[in-house]
C-alpha cells in the first residue's frame, strides 16, 4: 500500500467539504440539500463512483466551482467520496443538511483553510485515511483572545 498526500486546490475565498457517500444518487441528493439550505448558493460538486464505470459525476450552480470540484475529486481518486466547493456560503450553512442525506456516510473536512487529504492506494482502489486541515496550534487562548473570538462571532451574526 502506498500513502499519498493530495493538496486540495481552491480559491482563497472558497470553503470545501469532503465526505464519503455510497450511491450514484448522491449527486442529485447532495445538490438538493445544498440549494435548499442556502437559496442562491454558488457551488460545485463532484462524486467519485467506486464500481461499474467508475466515473466522476459532477453538478452545481457555478462552472468554475464545478471544474475545481471535479479536478480535486480526480486528484484524490478515492471511491465513493464527494468534494463540495462553496463560493458564497459557509460549511455551517449546509453541514446539517448534508448529514441528513441518506447516502452520506461521513464528513472528513469542512474548511476554508489549506487542506491536504491523506490517501491510501492498494493498487486497485484508493481511500481517504484522514485530512490535514490548516496549521498546528501556536499557543493557548488568553482572556483577550477569547474576547476577540466572541466579538467576531457577533460580527458574523452567529451570537447575540
Amino acid at each position: 500500500m502506498q500513502l499519498e498526500l493530495v493538496a486540495v486546490t481552491k480559491d482563497e475565498d472558497m470553503n470545501v467539504i469532503i465526505g464519503q457517500t455510497h450511491f450514484i444518487k448522491s449527486v442529485e441528493d447532495i445538490y438538493e440539500a445544498v440549494v435548499n439550505a442556502v437559496p442562491g448558493v454558488k457551488f460545485g460538486l463532484a462524486f467519485n463512483e467506486a464500481s461499474g464505470v467508475c466515473l466522476v459525476r459532477c453538478s452545481g450552480t457555478d462552472e468554475h466551482l464545478i471544474a475545481l470540484a471535479r479536478d480535486n475529486a480526480l486528484a484524490i481518486g478515492a471511491g465513493h467520496i464527494f468534494v463540495l466547493l462553496l463560493g458564497n456560503a459557509y460549511p455551517i450553512n449546509v453541514l446539517n443538511a448534508l448529514k441528513t442525506v441518506p447516502e452520506v456516510c461521513s464528513i472528513f473536512a469542512a474548511t476554508a483553510n489549506a487542506l491536504q487529504v491523506i490517501v491510501a492506494d492498494d493498487g486497485t482502489g484508493r481511500g481517504i485515511l484522514g485530512v490535514i486541515d490548516g496549521e498546528k496550534p501556536k499557543g493557548v487562548e488568553t482572556d483577550g483572545d477569547a474576547g476577540d473570538r466572541k466579538t467576531l462571532l457577533r460580527q458574523f451574526g452567529y451570537k447575540f
